[in-house]
Formats: C-alpha cells, structure tokens, sequence
C-alpha cells in the first residue's frame, strides 16, 4: 500500500456521529454568510477541524468539504476568493487539500482532491485545480475564446439539448503564430 493509500484511509476512517455531523453542517453553513474573513470564518472552518494558519482571508461563499474537513490544510497568509469550492472527497476518493504559505486563490476556482498547491502560488480566477501546482507559480487556463457557432439556439422548453449540440460548428483555434501576425 503506498503512503498516499493509508493517508486516505486514515482520513476515512474518521467517523462523525450523528451530533457531529449537523455540528459540521450547521458550522460550514455559518462559515458560508458570517462576516469576517480574517476572523470569523476561519475560526469557524477551525472548529470544524480545518488546519488554518495565521492571517488567511476567507471570503464569503467559499465551499470547504463539509464531511473531511480535516483533509484541509491552509498555510499562513493565505487569500481563498469568493466562491471557491475546496474538495477533499469525491465519492469514494478521499485525498488531503494542502495549500501552502501565501496561496491567492481566485474568485471561483474549484480544488479536487489530493491536491498541494505550493508556497507564494497564486491560482487563477476560474480555475479547477485538479493536479499539484509547483511552488511561486501563476496557475490558471488561458484567456477563454470562441470554442464554436451556435446555429441551434438552446432555448428551454422548445430545444432540446441534443439538438443544441447538433448544431454546433466548431471555431477553429488560431495557431500563435496566427494570433501573433494579427490573423
């Protein structure tokens, strides 16, 4: 068994009983809406058992795994942006979140599972972050563009969603050299 195995088994191990349990719900609920990023939120991730450092900023909507929470570690002098979604569970996979000293997190990014997001790395509004991110890193998908032309509009209750994606014609991408001349 390797050692990435036994730390999700020890993770899942962890039982909550029922009390527990809507002390997690109720707890992350608050966490969601409370005021005070630097304050209260945290400290109410913390009761839930999420490992927080010092001077983080937790923003409203943040969504931290209601059920391993303790999977989670957040350095010191982290940012956590509006409505990020950190995931230490995906149905039967469990895998510890670690986010290192001085991460910024972007505003609606989304952390799988058996992820480490290395020291002073700063992850990009958006991004889903489902591998490890090296330390002082820029991480993040780059500058959306046209992915295709709609000739079926996907109207609800007249369109069908099949029939939407039938209609789709694909855009194709310009090379960089195309985007560099301008073409």
């Amino acid at each position: 068994m390797n050692s990435q195995s036994s730390k999700s088994n020890e993770i899942q191990t962890e039982k909550y009983g029922f009390i527990r349990h809507v002390l997690q719900w109720l707890l992350r609920g608050l966490a969601v809406i409370a005021p005070g990023g630097d304050s209260l939120r945290p400290f109410l991730h913390r009761l839930r058992g999420v490992r927080i450092g010092k001077r983080v900023w937790i923003s409203l909507h943040v969504y931290i795994d209601n059920l391993y929470p303790r999977a989670i570690i957040i350095g010191d002098d982290c940012v956590i942006g509006l409505r990020t979604s950190i995931i230490a569970h995906l149905d039967d996979f469990i895998g510890p979140v670690i986010i290192e000293k001085g991460v910024f997190v972007g505003p609606h990014c989304v952390i799988f599972p058996n992820v480490r997001i290395g020291e002073n790395s700063v992850i990009r509004a958006g991004t889903v972050v489902s591998q490890n991110v090296p330390p002082n890193t820029f991480w993040g998908t780059p500058n959306a563009g046209p992915i295709a032309k709609v000739t079926v509009p996907w109207i609800r209750n007249v369109t069908s969603y099949k029939d939407f994606l039938s209609g789709l014609r694909p855009i194709p991408r310009k090379s960089k050299t195309d985007r560099k001349q301008g073409g």
